[in-house]
Formats: C-alpha cells, structure tokens, sequence
C-alpha cells in the first residue's frame, strides 16, 4: 500500500529536480494521502452528478441543449481533474499528453470546446449533441488507455462485430 502511495503522489520517481515552476508549485502544494483520497472522490462524484443531471435537463424546452451541453461538459472537466488529486497537475498533464493518449486528449479538449460554441455561440442543436457524443467517446478511448489491452480488446471487438 505504501508503494502505491508514493507513486500516486509522484515520490517514488527520484529524479525530480524541481527546477520548472509546476514542479515548485507541485511540490509547494502536497496534500495527505486522506485529503487526496477525499478530493478525488468528491471531484468524481461532483463529475458523475452534473454529467447525469445534464442528461436529465436535456428535455427542457429550448434551454435544455444549452443546459446539457454545459452541465455534460462540466461533469468531464470534474472527472478529468479529479485524477489530479491522485497524481499530482504536472504528472497528470504528462500523462494526459503521453505519447499513446495525446490524440485522445486534443479530440476531447476540442469536442468540448465545440460543444460549448455550438450551443451558445452557433445555437445548433445537433451539432451541440454530436460533439457531446465526440467527446464521450474520446473520453471513454482516452480512459481506456491506462487498462492494458483494453484498447486491443475494444477494437478486437468492433472487427469482430463489423
């Protein structure tokens, strides 16, 4: 358990040398292993309920796109950071930058960004719901990347199915 501790904290690397300003501020803000625990679960859970209630307000007439789209993309943001209480920002944004998620990453940043244009700024509907869509998917590619093989087994899967 203890092993587990120091390399979701970012300790058990010894070649950390402190010397960029995320590093510093890395470093200057360690948390307990509790208040870690507790951050991410809240953050996760903060996630999962606003991408839910998102769901649940689509139905609302004309603002429930809108509302959807904000609370969705919200929810992912949450669940995306809450990572971050495990791991620490700067060891989350390497990951999430790794050379096998980085696709992933760049469609999900972009897919909520564009669903946020296209339910405020362009007010199309289905373009709005097509992005939520992009991004779920980009999500679920870029979770699954940290199970090994899970990534082989779904493509196996789709091969299979097609």
């Amino acid at each position: 358990m203890d092993k587990l501790k120091k390399v979701l904290s970012g300790q058990d690397d010894g070649n950390n040398d402190g010397s960029g300003i995320l590093e510093r501020a890395n470093q200057a803000s360690t948390l307990a292993w509790g208040t870690r625990m507790k951050g991410f679960v809240a953050c996760f859970v903060l996630g999962v309920v606003c991408s839910i209630l998102g769901t649940c307000l689509l139905w609302i007439p004309r603002v429930g796109l809108a509302v959807f789209a904000v609370l969705y993309s919200v929810g992912n943001i949450c669940a995306l950071a809450s990572t971050m209480f495990l791991i620490g920002p700067c060891r989350q944004l390497k990951t999430m930058c790794a050379k096998e998620r980085a696709f992933a990453t760049v469609i999900m940043m972009v897919c909520l960004a564009l669903t946020l244009c296209a339910a405020f700024w362009w007010k199309n509907n289905g373009l709005a719901l097509i992005f939520c869509v992009l991004q779920f998917v980009a999500f679920t590619w870029y979770g699954l990347s940290y199970i090994p093989f899970a990534r082989d087994a779904v493509i196996k899967l789709c091969s299979i199915c097609v």
